[in-house]
């Protein structure tokens, strides 16, 4: 069938009613390097422009490349953890995309870099829609938002000591960051092993259309990507969670590749300071925003079955005005505090949005959707990315890329307001 539990020799932890948790913590080691590994070269900027004699376009295109290949494989790596293993998927990310970051650190041109860069893009593609949906798996209504919350600050946690590569590259060089944190990611594969399950269904839990659902997951000839496609992109609400999520792949892409020369240049930090300053103010932002968006929407569902919709939309109502103004002041106190809310609302989004994809998209499918999301969020926000350097090489100020950045955002949020949920948990 479709989700299989598999048995790992004396080991039962899935019988204990605390595993949902544990898979969170578990899943959350994982979060935290998937989004580190990926954001450390944007704080190692200057050594690594120094050594290749990089154009910022091409330094750009380091970035772009990785979430071009991390795009075009979103769909793919959602729909083998749909039809086959949630586990195998995961564990087979960790191990390559791990590979691929010591093997960063060994480089010797910027075409190897680039390679490079690919094969990491390409190997973190298959965790997220195969991670969230085992979280979902295993948490449902009064639960999930909450859960998925806890794991993205793992992502949170990653990108904000991404932002420690810069002190790493002033204190021994930048290859150090890319050996260190690869060689424990190939560790933690191993160890992960032991700990994930895969979720076998209770059709007793279920209700009457999900149990439909179930039944059809049990024949793994059923689900087919082509089945996968076309029932997904037949769904109007799901095409308008597509536009939002391109939107808001522009947006943080934009930020979380060129925050740091923005505030290097804007704000004149050093290169250490800018980089933990890029990456931690809107991380701990964010790490409020999903555990009180969460928490708000798991609550809020006992009696609005739309509440994560609404909770993503105050967020972002909120949050894109401040993305705005700390493209505009000249005061750090004040950029501090827009990041901290715009981290906020990104926040309130990451709780909510595989849920939404839950009440959204047909049950069988719910990884290979967020896939669609991944992918075409991903390859527009790396061509903005490239685009961004080349804009900066035509000295167009990141201030002004910011500022219509936030504008379009807030249009996009809007848009949810016409997506339709289906009462499901």
């Amino acid at each position: 069938m479709g989700f299989r539990e598999t048995k790992t020799p004396g080991s039962d932890i899935t019988a204990s009613g605390w595993y949902p948790w544990i898979l969170v913590g578990a899943l959350w080691v994982v979060a935290f390097l998937n989004y580190l590994d990926r954001i450390l070269i944007a704080s190692m900027r200057d050594p690594i422009v120094k050594e290749f004699t990089l154009t910022d376009a091409q330094f750009g295109l380091l970035t772009s490349v990785f979430l071009w290949s991390y795009g075009l494989l979103s769909p793919f790596g959602g729909y083998l953890a749909d039809k086959y293993s949630r586990k195998t998927v995961i564990i087979f990310s960790v191990a390559v995309w791990s590979a691929a970051t010591i093997w960063t650190g060994w480089v010797s041109s910027f075409e190897e870099m680039a390679a490079a860069r690919i094969v990491m893009g390409a190997s973190e593609a298959f965790y997220i829609p195969a991670g969230l949906a085992l979280i979902t798996d295993y948490h449902r209504g009064k639960t999930r938002s909450l859960a998925t919350g806890l794991h993205f600050s793992g992502l949170y946690a990653g990108l904000a000591l991404g932002g420690i590569g810069g002190y790493i590259a002033e204190i021994w060089g930048w290859r150090w960051g890319f050996h260190i944190f690869g060689f424990f990611g190939c560790a933690y594969a191993v160890i992960l092993l032991y700990i994930l399950k895969d979720k076998k269904q209770d059709k007793g839990n279920l209700t009457s259309a999900d149990r439909e659902v179930v039944l059809v997951q049990e024949d793994d000839k059923k689900i087919s990507l082509w089945s996968s496609i076309k029932s997904l992109f037949k769904e109007p609400s799901f095409l308008l969670l597509l536009f939002y999520f391109i939107v808001l792949g522009i947006a943080n892409w934009l930020i979380y590749a060129w925050l740091p020369t923005f505030l290097k240049e804007q704000f004149n930090l050093g290169l250490g300071e800018s980089g933990i300053s890029a990456t931690l103010y809107i991380q701990i932002g964010s790490f409020a925003g999903v555990l009180l968006g969460g928490l708000w929407a798991d609550k809020w569902f006992k009696t609005n079955k739309r509440s994560r919709i609404w909770v993503v939309l105050t967020g972002f109502t909120v949050g894109a005005p401040f993305m705005y103004l700390m493209s505009a002041t000249s005061v750090f106190l004040i950029a501090i505090i827009a990041m901290f809310i715009f981290g906020m609302a990104r926040g309130f989004n990451d709780a909510n949005l595989m849920p939404i994809v839950r009440q959204v998209a047909d049950s069988r499918y719910v990884a290979t959707a967020y896939g669609f999301l991944n992918f075409l969020s991903t390859v527009a926000g790396g061509l903005m990315v490239y685009v961004g350097g080349a804009l900066k090489d035509a000295d167009i100020s990141l201030a002004l890329i910011y500022k219509i950045a936030a504008v379009l955002l807030l249009l996009a949020t809007w848009a949810l307001f016409f997506v339709k949920v289906k009462d499901r948990s």
